[in-house]
């Protein structure tokens, strides 16, 4: 088994009080010292309308992250297919993985955010549909070189006007071939988006909001399709998202993750998900009710803050129950003040520098 690689994932999420300028800030320099440290890759959210997640184009983000980084892939997680049109999301991703010199990494997924879906105008459609049928046109504009006319259910695409003279007529084609390396993330059991994953042979991407056996569920799933298709999986494949907040003691890490932007987020994530698919996705039993879904279930079961050792042993504890994985990626919340921020910092370098090694060590032995 590889080493397993690291990660951090923002959504973003900011307190809508703080200054939008001030919440692009705090995450680029996150991003810059993920790469200062090491960190594999980094992943951004999108949404359009969502104060809390304030983040619209995560392209133009990672743009200006791959001219201040040299090593780390970025990329968008997920790019929300169902909010735009596919030969517009292949021409800016082509262009984006030449501007990254081949270190973009790609997610693509739909949001179920009702004013976003209103802004666009796709509250009507089927979201996973729409996002399904996008995936296999932005693959075969990748592929194709036009004249083409692709059929589809919801857009009319062609491109049957050339003029080499001239130079139209062309799109551009990624600088990875024949792609940037795609996920998709997915969320509840028996999920869709898992399957989909699977169809293309695209990795899977599971969600910190997700119970471990939920995440169990998700790689039975994704396997599964797998082998349907006739291949073969690949457990290094798999990306799995977790919060982990460290300091040098369980008592401190637990005493900030209770105070920070943490049970913030996870108490917002609960109210959305209740909202929408339901809170079934966060319990690992589904006899739990809804109303003891709270601060102290997050930090026992969805959060895991501590030391060095004791979140090493929390994550061998996930791997002897859903397998190994192939990627750990860390959720990044909102920096309250100077002091927040440098715990962050601090908790971002400890799990570089001291968790990952003793982690894969571990694994090794």
């Amino acid at each position: 088994m590889s080493n397993i690689k690291s990660g951090i994932f923002i959504m973003p999420f900011h307190d809508p009080g703080k200054p939008l300028h001030e919440c692009h800030d705090e995450d680029l320099e996150l991003l810059v010292e993920a790469d200062r440290l090491g960190f594999d890759e980094f992943w951004v959210g999108e949404h359009q309308t969502l104060k809390w997640e304030p983040i619209v184009s995560p392209e133009m983000f990672i743009a200006a992250g791959f001219r201040q980084t040299a090593n780390i892939r970025i990329g968008p997680a997920p790019l929300l297919l169902n909010l735009h049109h596919p030969a517009s999301v292949a021409s800016r991703l082509s262009f984006l993985d030449h501007f990254s010199h081949g270190r973009l990494n790609l997610a693509f997924g739909y949001g179920g955010t009702p004013s976003d879906q209103e802004l666009i105008g796709t509250k009507d459609l089927d979201s996973f549909e729409l996002t399904k049928e996008s995936v296999r046109i932005i693959l075969k504009l990748w592929e194709l070189d036009p004249p083409y006319k692709l059929d589809n259910k919801f857009w009319d695409i062609s491109l049957e006007s050339k003029d080499d003279v001239i130079g139209y007529g062309e799109i551009q084609k990624p600088f990875q071939k024949p792609h940037p390396p795609i996920s998709v993330p997915v969320t509840g059991r028996n999920s869709r988006s898992a399957n989909l994953a699977a169809q293309y042979g695209f990795s899977p991407f599971s969600h910190s909001i997700t119970a471990t056996s939920v995440l169990a569920d998700n790689w039975a799933t994704y396997s599964a399709g797998l082998e349907r298709s006739g291949n073969t999986p690949d457990r290094r494949d798999w990306k799995i998202a977790r919060t982990i907040f460290l300091a040098e003691s369980d008592e401190k890490a637990e005493k900030i993750a209770r105070s920070n932007s943490i049970m913030t987020a996870y108490r917002y994530l609960a109210s959305a998900i209740k909202k929408g698919p339901g809170l079934e996705i966060m319990k690992d039993d589904l006899d739990i009710e809804d109303s003891e879904i709270g601060d102290d279930y997050f930090i026992n079961n969805l959060v895991i803050a501590g030391s060095v050792e004791t979140v090493l042993q929390r994550i061998l504890g996930l791997i002897d129950d859903v397998g190994t994985f192939g990627t750990l990626i860390n959720m990044s919340f909102d920096w309250i003040d100077d002091s927040d921020r440098r715990s962050w910092m601090e908790s971002m370098a400890l799990f570089q520098t001291e968790l990952m090694p003793s982690l894969n060590k571990a694994l090794d032995n």
